[in-house]
């Protein structure tokens, strides 16, 4: 069964190691084909940034775009758009992304900003966006 809602966008840090094990691990677990994805360096992550008023340069968070073009488009970033990204993936995911949603946004965002200021030197940097499958190239908004 596809579910008729329109596909949440995920921006992403196209030169960080850690942002791009996150889209692999979405990529494999998307079975539901809810997600699609633009590098934070994009021209096109810049046009939606700028739309919800955030600086494009800003790399220390990923965003989740839900709802995009319609009257109740939402940004969401940081502990947010985590939750958001598992509860959209099935099962044990889900689960985690409900307990990660007990826990305070003030705190949630605390060890967010911690693994986001470390991440680089944690799981390295690439030095251009890594380019996506062939099979999973449709679903990268910023591709040619």
């Amino acid at each position: 069964m596809h579910d008729s809602r329109p596909n949440s966008i995920i921006l992403y840090d196209g030169v960080c190691g850690l942002c791009n094990r996150v889209v692999q691990f979405v990529l494999k677990r998307d079975h539901d084909d809810r997600f699609r994805f633009a590098s934070l360096q994009s021209e096109f992550a810049g046009n939606i940034l700028r739309r919800h008023r955030v600086q494009p340069g800003q790399l220390d968070t990923f965003y989740i775009l839900l709802d995009a073009t319609a009257a109740t488009e939402r940004l969401l970033s940081k502990s947010d758009a985590v939750i958001s990204l598992l509860g959209n993936l099935r099962s044990f995911w889900r689960v985690v992304g409900r307990l990660i949603q007990l826990i305070p946004r003030f705190a949630r965002n605390a060890i967010y900003d911690v693994v986001a200021n470390n991440r680089y030197r944690i799981f390295g940097r690439y030095d251009s966006c890594p380019l996506p499958s062939e099979r999973d190239r449709a679903k990268f908004l910023d591709s040619a």
